[in-house]
Formats: C-alpha cells, structure tokens, sequence
C-alpha cells in the first residue's frame, strides 16, 4: 500500500490508508493475528474493501512457521470448506509437534519442579543460590545446563503453540535465575542480633552493590541472548493483554538495546533495527495504556533522537500515530503545564511540525494538522477531518479513540481560528465545526470552562470574542533556553573530541618525524 501524499487524490476508501502491510514486517507473527481478526470485522460491517477470503489464506500463510496446527486446520476449512480433506502435510506436523512437546517436557522436569518447590526456591534465593551456576553445580537437583536450556526452549515451544500465559510463566522465571533483586530488610531485629550479624550486614552491604539494573528486571548483565528473551517477555506480555506488565516489559527491552549499543555489543545498524521493532511494539502498549500516561510517554519515546532518527528512517508511516498522539494530549500536557500551558502545547506541535518535515509521509490525520499548524488552511483542514474519522475507525490501534480525537481536533480547529481572529461570529463557527448556532455556543462555553481558553461570549452581537493574551516574556525565555544544557554539553563532547584528534594527529606527525630522522642516521 502506497501512504497518500500531496499529491495523491483524496479517496472514501479506508483500504488505500490501512497501514497493515507497513506495520506487519516490524511485528512477530502471533502479534498479526488480532489486526487480521480486526480486519475480518471491517469486512463484515463493509467498512473496508479486502476479500475475507484473501485475508483467510494470508493467516493461513502466517500460521505455517507457528505450531498452532489446529487453528490452521480451521482456517484450512475455512478457506477450502468444511468438508475439505486436511492435508497430510498438517497432519504431519501436528504429530511432530505433540512429539517435540513430549521430549522438551521430559528435558526440562528436573528445573520445572524446583520452580514449583516455593519453598527450595525460597532458600536458594536467600543464600543468594537462585542462578544456573549454583543449581547446577548442585547433584542433588539433577539439573545440568542443558536441563535449563530445554526449559527455555519449552517456553518458547508453549509460545509458538499459542499457549502465551504458559510462556510468560516460564520466560519469568528463565529471567530470575539471571537477576539479582535487592534484599528484603528485616525491620524487627532487635540489637543483640545486629550485634552478632555485624560481619553479615557488611557482607550485605556489598551484595546491594551488585544489584540489578531496575529497569531490566534487575539483570546484572544482558547480551543479545538475554535480549531476545526480553522481547518474549514483552511478545508474552502484549499476548495476553496485561498493558501494565507489557509497559514494564516495554522499559527492560529498551535499557537492554541502549545498554548494548553503549557497549558496542551490537552495531549502529543492529540497534536501529532493534528500535524500529520496538517503536511498532509499542503501539501495542500505549494505545491499549488505562492510566493515561501512555500516550505522553509515546510523544517522549517517539520524539527522542535515537527513535525519531529510526521513524524517519525506516518508519516514516508512524507519523499517523505520533500525530495522533500529540493531538490527544496536547491539552492534558498544557493542563499539567500549570502557567506554561500555551508555551507546552506550543512546544508538543512545534516538535511534530519538525517531525512531519523529515517524513515522507501523508494521510487525512497528519494532513489535517500540517494544514492548521502550517499552512492556516481552514477549508483544506475541514476536508481532510472528515476523511479522519473513517481512517481512525478502521485502524487497529487508533479506533477506540476515534470520538476523543475528533473532539480534539475540534477543539483545535477553534484554537487556531481564534488565533487569528478577535472577534469570530457564532453561526459561521458553528457551519466550521458542523454544528447549529445554538449547540456551538454550549459548545464553545463548555470549551472556554475546560481549556481555559481566554475568550468570552457576548450573546447580543452573536459572537466569540477572543481575549489579548501573548506569550510572557518568560514563557519565552523558558522555550528558547529548555534545550540549551544538553546542545551545551553536545558541544563540549564533540570539542573535545576534536582536540584529541588534533592530538593524536600531532603525535603521529611526530612519530613520523623522528622515524624519518632515525632512519637517516
């Protein structure tokens, strides 16, 4: 699907903005089963023009490398018809992955029931015993490296089955034996035993030295292994839909690709793969977020350096998310602004403006806004509004914020047009904002209440009047200067990177030099 442009003609049909196929190369396979049930739903409701047969046949596709053989014998039947001969290629594979099951059990006993066994695990990890060093070192467990090895191999069997909770279970506790928490306090001791344990509370002051990284399930170290069992965990988390975990997930993969691109322990290029997958995953967690901090943590994520350089990259079509994303909390960010709540917003679409002219990408949302915040183009914003609202209800993500964001892109319809206008007759915003003289009124006076916008009716004349308020002196300087330590500090790093190489290259003249004057002599 090519993402409309400029200069593409604008269409009804929401097929020519889904963005499925430029979203599904970033995603695992199972993560692609919920956004093709969501399009077997817009088929039904007619509100999109695939053929469910063609999306039957690409889930069959998708289903293949998976060991969710059942399922595609269903789908198989869907596609073929009920009474269509299953092809011994399944039947085969179903035998073989009830036999895979088998002996990865079997491998991996020894581990699963100490995992169980709540009260041996408790006393391994008290003596700080809980690691594959410890335990396999221990005969009497019978557990060997290999026996943890096949657990993991397990989880990640039980995963590729569909059974995503089980993996979860199994990938927590994989991450464990690599952890180091800190220790639990014991408030109640009394002094006789402080006294005797002196030694004991040195020895516990080093092992809180050795704590784990926070954010990464406090991992004392991470490699591109333990990074891979990261994204399952974050896989397993987005599965089964528990978004608090998944957005705690979310972090511990993030710190582990920063942790390992610092190190040099995987490449520029390896890194900005990592984060492009990573940027798509999100998605997941922050539009499904109940608390409401979600989408504020996407603009930060979205907008940081690393990230913005692999959208306008690699994935300029997650302009469409970003862009909704500012818009719905734009006016909760400038409410938490408290005094700085026009320089806030101002900031958030500033930052977005940037953003849309590094990406070679367009559609209804992030045209509606490009013609408001740039271009003031009124008519051209009305049009591409009311193409949003179809693009908003057949997106995966976006479609449960379909009303909210319509809201706020009315409010800020009126926000720009009273930018530019002192006084602004109450029918002719009421026809802008598709809304009888009347209803725009309450409108507007519930508007002015909630967004503290510095306005006022006057019901004689029939119209809005717009109060005088310009940015402060101080709102300015605040703006101007909020960036100034970090480009201070970039400044100095690349300085003094500058003058090692002078250094260096210095040196090596000189070296040069002598070598030349000892080789004449």
């Amino acid at each position: 699907m090519t993402a409309p442009t400029d200069s593409t003609p604008a269409t009804t049909d929401a097929a020519a903005y889904d963005l499925t196929s430029n979203i599904s190369p970033y995603l695992d396979l199972h993560m692609m089963f919920p956004l093709l049930e969501y399009i077997d739903s817009l088929i039904s409701s007619g509100s999109i023009s695939y053929n469910a047969m063609d999306v039957a046949q690409a889930r069959l596709e998708l289903l293949k490398p998976t060991h969710m053989v059942d399922y595609a014998m269903d789908i198989y039947r869907e596609v073929h018809g009920a009474e269509a001969q299953i092809p011994q290629e399944m039947e085969d594979q179903k035998a073989g992955v009830f036999q895979k099951l088998e002996e990865l059990k079997d491998g991996q006993a020894a581990f699963e029931e100490l995992c169980r066994n709540e009260e041996a695990r408790a006393n391994l990890v008290s003596s700080n015993q809980w690691n594959v060093q410890s335990i396999t070192s221990n005969a009497s467990y019978g557990i060997t490296a290999e026996t943890i090895d096949n657990y993991y191999k397990f989880a990640k069997f039980n995963f590729d089955c569909g059974d995503y909770q089980q993996g979860r279970d199994m990938i927590e506790n994989y991450i464990s034996l690599f952890a180091s928490p800190p220790k639990q306090r014991k408030e109640d001791a009394d002094d006789d035993d402080e006294a005797v344990t002196g030694g004991d509370d040195n020895r516990n002051a080093a092992e809180d030295e050795k704590t784990g990284n926070p954010n990464m399930y406090y991992l004392t170290s991470v490699d591109t292994t333990l990074l891979q069992v990261l994204w399952g965990k974050l896989s397993c988390e987005i599965l089964v839909e528990d978004w608090e975990e998944a957005a705690v997930a979310l972090v511990a993969v993030k710190s582990a690709i920063e942790t390992l691109a610092s190190s040099s322990k995987l490449s520029p290029l390896d890194a900005l793969h990592q984060r492009t997958w990573l940027l798509h995953w999100s998605l997941f967690v922050f539009w499904n977020d109940a608390s409401g901090k979600g989408l504020e943590s996407m603009v930060d994520l979205f907008t940081s350096e690393k990230y913005l350089q692999a959208i306008t990259t690699h994935a300029p079509h997650l302009l469409r998310y970003l862009t909704a994303a500012v818009l719905l909390c734009k006016r909760r960010a400038a409410k938490k602004a408290g005094n700085n709540s026009n320089a806030e917003g101002r900031r958030l679409l500033r930052d977005l403006v940037k953003v849309m002219k590094q990406c070679e990408y367009s559609d209804p949302i992030v045209e509606f806004v490009e013609q408001l915040s740039v271009k003031f183009d009124f008519e051209a914003a009305q049009s591409q509004l009311a193409l949003c609202e179809k693009v908003l209800s057949t997106d995966f993500f976006l479609c449960k914020q379909t009303e909210l964001f319509m809201e706020e892109a009315r409010v800020f319809v009126f926000e720009n047009y009273c930018r530019i206008h002192h006084k602004i007759d109450l029918t002719t915003l009421g026809e802008k904002l598709a809304m009888d003289r009347d209803r725009a009124e309450r409108w507007i006076v519930d508007l002015i209440r909630n967004a503290m916008l510095d306005a006022k009716i006057d019901s004689e004349e029939g119209c809005v009047v717009m109060g005088t308020g310009s940015t402060s002196v101080y709102e300015k300087v605040m703006d101007r200067t909020k960036e100034l330590t970090a480009r201070s500090g970039g400044l100095v790093v690349n300085l003094r990177g500058y003058m090692n190489d002078v250094k260096r290259e210095k040196i090596r003249k000189e070296r040069k030099a002598r070598e030349a004057m000892e080789a004449e002599y």
